[in-house]
């Protein structure tokens, strides 16, 4: 996906809104594009000795968390995000993200993993059978 067509299909989008994709720029791998309240805006991430993390300029970029994989790094700053309350003021964007901007809906299956694994952390506790309980565990993230 170009830019151009991630900016397309953010505009009208809500705030927080993203979605990640093949970054256009040869040194990057991804990119994520979120909706701001000054639209749509470009984030790359980084990849280097192993780990991921956002792009910075260079004095900043040491202080970055770095991370094991980009779903560990998205599902960093969604939750970083959601404890957010404050409102930008002088002219300042914040970066939000909330929501993956979804190409096709999820399966219900795959929705009803998410949600089940959002309520508890005792998955092994609940009466269901192993081989669903092992299905629930494959997928341990919040987004």
């Amino acid at each position: 996906m170009s830019v151009a067509e991630a900016k397309e299909r953010l505009q009208d989008a809500p705030e927080g809104t993203f979605l990640v994709r093949d970054s256009s720029h040869s040194e990057y791998l991804l990119t994520i594009s979120v909706k701001t309240s000054a639209g749509p805006t470009n984030l790359r991430i980084e990849y280097q000795d192993g780990k991921f993390r956002l792009d910075s300029i260079t004095c900043v970029r040491s202080r970055l968390k770095q991370f094991n994989s980009v779903v560990h790094l998205i599902e960093y700053y969604v939750l970083m995000c959601k404890d957010r309350t404050e409102t930008p003021s002088n002219g300042t964007v914040h970066l939000y993200l909330n929501k993956p901007l979804y190409t096709s809906a999820p399966s219900l299956q795959h929705r009803c993993r998410i949600t089940i694994n959002k309520c508890t952390n005792q998955i092994w506790e609940l009466p269901l059978p192993t081989r669903l309980k092992e299905y629930l565990k494959e997928y341990r993230y919040q987004v």
